[in-house]
């Protein structure tokens, strides 16, 4: 037992990795954990006194929990014996499958990353790039939703930015968890945003047993009280308003939903509206061209960003103008279920809910002012002045919110002109109250986008759309971004 023995140094160093790996994977990586795990767990304790909405242990789950809870769901597990059979392979194969998808789906949330980096960054960006300002809002009406019930913010989807927005502006009250697409599966975005507690969806799956792998998520998040945030429109939108919804997510929270066994879901109306969408003649290009293929190359994307650092390090930089944020009336489903039938329910709530978010869609300079140029070829300052009081008190008298900086209308028309000859969307012919204004025609669709936002809030808005359009005009349009 005492007798000396030689080894190659190769095997020496794989043995002593073999016995380091072993000790710190039994006995070193579950005491850092478990350590880790309740400070994180003292410091969640301590974020829920100041959240209006406290995280729920939902959220805190350990990942791989809630994976193996959702693979064994009873319903996935029909869904995987179902799978099996019309595919044709074993019942394992399918349950691995079944699996796969969990782990796509589910989460990793972190408070720390969540609370202390992500509402830090969305604060940053959004003061950096706009004037933010907080439009409807009726915070008694949102402190009287019972507390036991599931929050689900439903939102207009007008840029990217509007991820960044509400997450900022909600930190007070809750965390939210978000649905996103297949572009954010991108590495290192991916962890990023999975730490942040949104979960991926593939929005064009028809696979039977991923839709059910993710109906169930949405299910169990909900009954466990998770804070959602969707957007019914199921994408940006490509020509500025508002549009139709789209079910799937939507039908996640309505089917199977027993008022005396589900807890109750609120939804809260949400409309964004911006004087600059960063992305917009990026979405008007792809609906010239009918689809949702962006096709934004790198070198442009880098050149408009490299101009941009450069006008803020030689202090040349201006922000973007006003970006907006209003509240609408929350809508419980236990309430709607009790006057409404079940006959095309789905349909009705989701037509409900794009009403209620195109009540409060804010209204601001830009879209105003891009109304009244597309309305004649030309027009002096006075006129157009003249004009842009008459409209932003017309949609005032139907109900709509408005933001009018400093209060003074003849400013906010400035701030629209401004704005828009800023990015040379429309042309200043002559000076002083008898200037004249025209559009510039290679953008007249990227100026219907802005009016389009606001078009349903008055009838003296005509909504612009590529058809209205001559050939001519409409390839004059497909243009780069500026």
């Amino acid at each position: 037992m005492t007798r000396s023995i030689e080894l190659p140094l190769w095997l020496l160093i794989l043995i002593l990795a073999f016995a380091t790996v072993t000790f710190a994977s039994h006995f070193l990586f579950p005491s850092v954990r478990w350590f880790f795990r309740k400070r994180l767990e003292r410091a969640v304790e301590r974020l829920n006194e100041k959240l209006e909405r406290p995280i729920e242990p939902f959220k805190l789950a350990r990942r791989y929990d809630m994976v193996q809870r959702l693979s064994y769901d009873p319903e996935v597990a029909k869904a995987v014996a179902e799978h099996a059979r019309s595919a044709g392979v074993p019942e394992q194969v399918a349950f691995e499958t079944a699996q796969r998808y969990a782990r796509e789906i589910v989460p990793r949330f972190s408070a720390t990353a969540y609370f202390g980096f992500g509402i830090g960054v969305a604060k940053l960006l959004s003061r950096a790039f706009y004037r933010v300002r907080l439009g409807a809002f009726d915070e008694a009406r949102l402190k009287e939703i019972d507390p036991d019930s599931t929050i689900v913010f439903v939102m207009n989807h007008r840029s990217n930015m509007d991820y960044v927005l509400v997450t900022w502006l909600a930190a007070e009250r809750s965390h939210l968890s978000y649905a996103v697409g297949e572009w954010a599966r991108v590495w290192p975005l991916r962890m990023l945003i999975r730490s942040m507690g949104a979960y991926f969806i593939r929005r064009r799956s028809r696979n039977a047993l991923y839709r059910k792998v993710l109906s169930r998520y949405v299910r169990l998040a909900t009954d466990g009280g998770v804070t959602q945030a969707m957007f019914p429109e199921g994408g940006l939108s490509l020509n500025g308003t508002v549009g139709e919804p789209k079910l799937g997510l939507l039908s996640y929270l309505v089917q199977d939903f027993d008022p005396a066994v589900n807890r109750n879901v609120v939804f809260v109306p949400v409309a964004m509206n911006y004087d600059r969408v960063l992305e917009d003649r990026v979405l008007v290009r792809a609906d010239i061209k009918g689809n949702r293929r962006f096709g934004l190359r790198f070198k442009y994307v880098a050149r408009h960003v490299g101009r941009h650092l450069w006008q803020c390090l030689t202090g040349k930089f201006h922000r973007f103008g006003y970006a907006s944020v209003s509240f609408g009336r929350p809508l419980s489903l236990n309430d709607y279920l009790e006057t409404h039938g079940a006959e095309d329910l789905l349909e009705d709530l989701g037509d409900q809910l794009m009403s209620r978010i195109r009540d409060v869609v804010p209204v601001l300079p830009v879209p105003v002012v891009a109304a009244i140029v597309l309305e004649q070829e030309t027009l002096t300052r006075t006129d157009l002045e003249t004009r842009f009081s008459l409209l932003v008190s017309d949609m005032e008298a139907r109900g709509a919110h408005v933001h009018l900086p400093r209060g003074d209308m003849s400013y906010a028309a400035e701030v629209g002109i401004r704005l828009l000859m800023q990015r040379k969307l429309i042309i200043e012919e002559g000076e002083g109250p008898q200037a004249r204004y025209r559009v510039n025609k290679p953008d007249r669709l990227i100026l219907a986008y802005y009016a389009n936002s606001i078009a349903h809030l008055s009838d003296a808005i005509t909504t612009v759309q590529i058809s209205d359009l001559s050939p001519a005009e409409v390839a004059d349009a497909a243009v780069l971004p500026d």
